[in-house]
Protein backbone atom coordinates (compact mmCIF):
# COMPACT_ATOMS: atom_id res chain seq x y z
CA UNK A 1 0.00 0.00 0.00
CA UNK A 2 1.57 3.20 -1.13
CA UNK A 3 0.78 6.65 1.08
CA UNK A 4 1.84 8.78 -1.61
CA UNK A 5 0.41 11.89 -1.54
CA UNK A 6 -1.32 13.24 -4.57
CA UNK A 7 0.71 16.56 -6.12
CA UNK A 8 -0.95 19.78 -5.19
CA UNK A 9 -2.47 21.49 -8.22
CA UNK A 10 -1.02 24.69 -8.03
CA UNK A 11 -4.26 27.74 -8.45
CA UNK A 12 -3.51 30.52 -10.41
CA UNK A 13 -4.34 34.15 -9.95
CA UNK A 14 -7.56 35.39 -11.48
CA UNK A 15 -5.59 37.77 -13.46
CA UNK A 16 -7.98 37.56 -16.27
CA UNK A 17 -10.81 38.92 -13.78
CA UNK A 18 -8.96 41.93 -12.95
CA UNK A 19 -8.39 42.68 -16.44
CA UNK A 20 -11.33 42.44 -17.30
CA UNK A 21 -12.42 44.52 -14.41
CA UNK A 22 -10.28 47.50 -15.26
CA UNK A 23 -11.10 47.24 -18.75
CA UNK A 24 -14.45 47.68 -18.23
CA UNK A 25 -13.59 50.73 -15.89
CA UNK A 26 -11.88 52.30 -18.79
CA UNK A 27 -14.76 51.95 -20.99
CA UNK A 28 -17.00 53.52 -18.38
CA UNK A 29 -14.86 56.62 -17.86
CA UNK A 30 -14.39 56.99 -21.68
CA UNK A 31 -18.26 56.87 -22.06
CA UNK A 32 -19.31 58.93 -18.96
CA UNK A 33 -16.31 61.63 -20.30
CA UNK A 34 -17.81 62.44 -23.23
CA UNK A 35 -21.72 63.04 -22.07
CA UNK A 36 -21.41 66.62 -21.19
CA UNK A 37 -21.47 68.52 -24.37
CA UNK A 38 -18.20 69.95 -24.97
CA UNK A 39 -18.46 74.71 -24.78
CA UNK A 40 -19.18 76.19 -27.75
CA UNK A 41 -15.57 77.61 -29.50
CA UNK A 42 -17.19 80.43 -30.40
CA UNK A 43 -17.83 81.82 -26.33
CA UNK A 44 -15.06 83.27 -24.68
CA UNK A 45 -15.29 82.97 -20.52
CA UNK A 46 -14.91 86.42 -18.66
CA UNK A 47 -11.61 86.67 -17.16
CA UNK A 48 -11.95 87.59 -13.32
CA UNK A 49 -7.98 87.23 -12.35
CA UNK A 50 -7.56 91.34 -12.52
CA UNK A 51 -10.08 91.98 -10.25
CA UNK A 52 -9.24 92.99 -6.73
CA UNK A 53 -11.73 91.08 -3.88
CA UNK A 54 -12.75 93.34 -1.26
CA UNK A 55 -15.97 93.20 1.08
CA UNK A 56 -19.53 94.62 -0.77
CA UNK A 57 -19.55 98.01 -0.05
CA UNK A 58 -23.11 97.16 1.87
CA UNK A 59 -21.05 94.42 4.22
CA UNK A 60 -21.05 94.79 7.85
CA UNK A 61 -17.53 93.71 9.20
CA UNK A 62 -17.49 91.94 12.65
CA UNK A 63 -14.38 92.75 14.58
CA UNK A 64 -12.68 89.49 16.58
CA UNK A 65 -14.27 90.59 19.57
CA UNK A 66 -18.11 90.68 18.25
CA UNK A 67 -18.29 94.32 17.44
CA UNK A 68 -20.10 95.30 14.52
CA UNK A 69 -18.43 98.18 12.09
CA UNK A 70 -19.72 99.60 8.64
CA UNK A 71 -17.95 102.00 6.69
CA UNK A 72 -15.72 102.33 9.80
CA UNK A 73 -17.96 103.41 12.13
CA UNK A 74 -20.00 101.29 14.63
CA UNK A 75 -23.01 100.01 14.12
CA UNK A 76 -25.90 97.55 15.95
CA UNK A 77 -27.64 95.11 15.06
CA UNK A 78 -31.13 97.21 14.47
CA UNK A 79 -29.60 99.65 12.00
CA UNK A 80 -28.24 96.66 10.41
CA UNK A 81 -31.49 95.36 9.69
CA UNK A 82 -33.20 99.02 8.93
CA UNK A 83 -30.41 99.25 6.22
CA UNK A 84 -30.75 95.91 5.02
CA UNK A 85 -33.31 93.17 5.40
CA UNK A 86 -30.63 90.65 4.00
CA UNK A 87 -27.47 91.94 5.78
CA UNK A 88 -23.88 91.04 4.34
CA UNK A 89 -21.59 89.98 7.41
CA UNK A 90 -17.96 90.03 7.20
CA UNK A 91 -16.74 87.95 10.12
CA UNK A 92 -12.75 88.61 11.28
CA UNK A 93 -11.32 85.30 11.43
CA UNK A 94 -10.38 85.31 14.75
CA UNK A 95 -13.96 85.57 15.32
CA UNK A 96 -15.33 82.34 17.34
CA UNK A 97 -18.11 80.96 15.33
CA UNK A 98 -20.14 80.58 18.48
CA UNK A 99 -20.30 83.99 18.18
CA UNK A 100 -20.58 84.21 14.60
CA UNK A 101 -23.67 82.15 15.11
CA UNK A 102 -24.83 84.73 17.81
CA UNK A 103 -25.22 87.36 15.29
CA UNK A 104 -26.49 85.84 12.44
CA UNK A 105 -29.44 84.47 15.20
CA UNK A 106 -29.68 87.83 16.26
CA UNK A 107 -30.44 89.16 12.97
CA UNK A 108 -32.80 86.50 11.94
CA UNK A 109 -34.67 87.23 15.22
CA UNK A 110 -34.48 91.04 14.59
CA UNK A 111 -36.30 90.51 11.30
CA UNK A 112 -33.75 89.80 8.73
CA UNK A 113 -35.03 87.36 6.19
CA UNK A 114 -31.48 86.28 5.55
CA UNK A 115 -27.98 86.37 6.37
CA UNK A 116 -25.02 86.28 3.82
CA UNK A 117 -21.94 85.80 4.95
CA UNK A 118 -18.89 87.06 3.10
CA UNK A 119 -15.80 84.94 3.07
CA UNK A 120 -12.67 85.11 1.28
CA UNK A 121 -13.55 82.13 -1.25
CA UNK A 122 -16.51 84.35 -2.27
CA UNK A 123 -14.05 87.59 -2.38
CA UNK A 124 -11.28 86.11 -4.63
Amino acid sequence: MSLRRPPVKQVREPTIALINVVFLMLIFFLIAGSVAPPLDPRVALVDTTELEGRAPPDAAVILPDGTLEMHGEAISLTQIIADDSTPRLVPDRALPAADLVAISRALREAGAEEVWIVTERGME
